[in-house]
C-alpha cells in the first residue's frame, strides 16, 4: 500500500483487533502494522490459544498499547476493560478467526475478554476465518458464519491454497490487503451502497498481427482507483479493464483487450448499471486488416497501415441509456476546457473528467492526477494535483452530488 494513496479512511479510528489461536496468528502482526500505518489506533485482544503462536509483546510493540489477554487480573487492563474498549471502538475485527471463536460469537458465549468485548461493542464487526479446509467446510462452521452474516457481521472469506497442515483448499487467511480493504469499506462513507457501478480502465490494444498491436500509454491506474473507491463506498463494482494491474479487492474484474471487446462487455452489463464511469483510454482507430502471421521485417522495405475508426463506445451507450449516469474522461494535450465541453455536450454526459496529459503529475502512468470536473450548464471545478485514489474519491463526491444520483434514480434491476 503505497504512500501515494493518501485517502486515509482509517486515520484516527479505534480498531479492536482480536487474534485467536491458529497458525495464522503470526500474520496478525503484519496486519496490525498495516492498520497502524494507515493511521488507526489498534488495541489487540489475544485468546489464550493465540499466545501459543505469538507473544503479546509483539503486538504491544507494534501498537504502542499493551496487548490484552485476560478478563481479570494481570493482562486484563481492569475488570471493565471490555466496556471501556467497546465504548470507544469504531471497528471490531477478529483475524484470524478460528472455528472455536466463530462458534462462540454465533452462540453469544462470553467466556473471555475477546468474546465479552464482542458482545459489548456497537460498531461495525468483521471476522476473517482461517482453519483447515475440512474444518471450514463443516456444516457447523458454515451455519455459524451464516448466523453472523444475518446479524450484520462482515465475513472476509478465506482463500484457497496450501495450508499449514499440508492440505490444499479453502481455509487460508485472506490476504492482508483484502482484510485492510474490508476495514476501509466498513468505515468509509457508504453513499454508493448497493449501487451498481461499471468502470472501464486501461488502454485498449488493437492487433496488427499476432505479436504486435497499436495502443497507448494508459496504465489503468485511474480506472482501478475509481473502482476501488466505489467499492469502498459500498457499491457493487465491475471493472472492465485492459490494464495489466491486479484488480482491487472486492471488485469483479473483466479483462478485455480491444475496443470491440470492451464495448461488448459494457453492453452485456449496461442495463443493470446505475453509474458508468468510462476511465479507459479507448483506441479511436484500429488496423483495417489484421495479419494472421507475424509481419516479417525482412520481407518489406516499408509498411503502410490502413486504419479504420473503432465504434464510439460512449455514443453507443448514450443511444441505449435509460436512467444510468454516464461519466466520461477527456485526456487532452491542448484546449482542455473547450475539448472537454464538446465531449460533454456531444455525448450527452452527466459529468466529464478532463486532464491535460502533458502536465507533470497528470500524465499516463503517473501515481497522481490533475483533473477538471465539467458539468452540464457550463460549471467546472479544477482539482489540485492529487494521488489517484484521492482524485477518485473527489470524482465520486461529484457523482454523488448530481441531482439524478441524489434522487436515487437507478438502472433496471438485474440478477447477480
Amino acid at each position: 500500500m503505497g504512500q501515494e494513496e493518501s485517502v486515509r479512511v482509517l486515520e484516527g479510528k479505534n480498531i479492536i483487533l482480536g487474534v485467536s489461536g491458529g497458525i495464522a496468528a503470526y500474520k496478525g502482526a503484519e496486519l496490525c502494522r498495516l492498520l497502524v500505518q494507515e493511521g488507526a489506533t489498534v488495541r489487540v485482544i489475544m485468546t489464550r490459544a493465540a499466545r501459543e503462536f505469538i507473544t503479546p509483546l509483539t503486538f504491544s510493540t507494534l501498537t504502542g498499547h499493551p496487548a490484552l489477554t485476560e478478563t481479570f487480573g494481570e493482562g486484563s487492563g481492569g475488570p471493565l476493560t471490555h466496556i471501556d474498549l467497546a465504548r470507544g471502538a469504531d471497528l471490531f475485527l477478529v483475524a484470524p478467526a478460528t472455528a472455536n471463536i466463530l462458534g462462540k460469537l454465533a452462540a453469544g458465549i462470553a467466556d473471555d475478554l475477546l468474546t465479552t468485548t464482542a458482545l459489548a461493542v456497537d460498531c461495525p464487526t468483521l471476522v476473517a476465518p482461517a482453519m483447515n479446509v475440512h474444518m471450514f467446510a463443516k456444516a457447523a462452521v458454515q451455519e455459524n458464519l451464516a448466523t453472523l452474516k444475518r446479524r450484520g457481521w462482515g465475513v472476509i472469506e478465506p482463500e484457497e491454497g496450501f495450508l499449514a497442515c499440508g492440505a490444499t483448499g479453502k481455509g487460508r487467511l485472506a490476504a492482508l490487503e483484502r482484510i485492510v480493504a474490508a476495514c476501509r469499506r466498513a468505515l468509509a462513507p457508504q453513499d454508493f451502497r448497493d449501487r451498481v457501478v461499471l468502470v472501464t480502465a486501461g488502454g485498449t490494444r488493437e492487433p496488427l498481427d499476432p505479436v504486435r498491436y497499436i495502443g497507448n500509454y494508459s496504465s489503468g491506474k485511474m480506472g482501478h482507483a475509481l473502482a476501488r473507491a466505489a467499492w469502498e463506498r459500498g457499491a457493487r463494482v465491475t471493472l472492465i479493464t485492459a490494464s495489466q494491474l491486479p484488480p482491487p479487492p472486492g471488485v469483479t474484474a473483466v479483462p478485455v483487450r480491444t475496443a470491440a471487446e470492451m464495448l461488448a462487455s459494457l453492453k452485456e452489463r449496461f442495463n443493470g448499471a446505475d453509474v458508468v464511469i468510462m476511465a479507459a483510454a479507448v483506441a479511436d482507430f484500429r488496423p483495417g486488416r489484421v495479419a494472421d502471421r507475424k509481419i516479417k521485417k525482412e520481407t518489406l522495405k516499408e509498411l503502410t497501415i490502413s486504419l479504420e475508426p473503432t465504434e464510439d463506445i460512449l455514443a453507443a451507450l448514450g443511444r441505449v441509456r435509460e436512467r444510468q449516469l454516464l461519466v466520461g474522461f477527456a485526456a487532452e494535450t491542448e484546449d482542455l476546457l473547450a475539448n472537454a465541453r464538446h465531449k460533454l455536450a456531444a455525448k450527452g454526459l452527466d459529468l466529464v473528467v478532463a486532464n491535460d496529459v502533458t502536465r507533470p503529475g497528470a500524465g499516463f502512468g503517473s501515481d497522481t492526477n490533475i483533473v477538471t470536473l465539467l458539468y452540464p450548464g457550463g460549471r467546472y471545478e479544477e482539482l489540485p494535483r492529487l494521488p489517484k485514489l484521492e482524485a477518485a474519491y473527489r470524482i465520486l463526491d461529484a457523482v454523488a452530488a448530481l441531482p439524478r444520483f441524489c434522487r436515487g434514480e437507478r438502472g433496471p434491476e438485474r440478477e447477480d
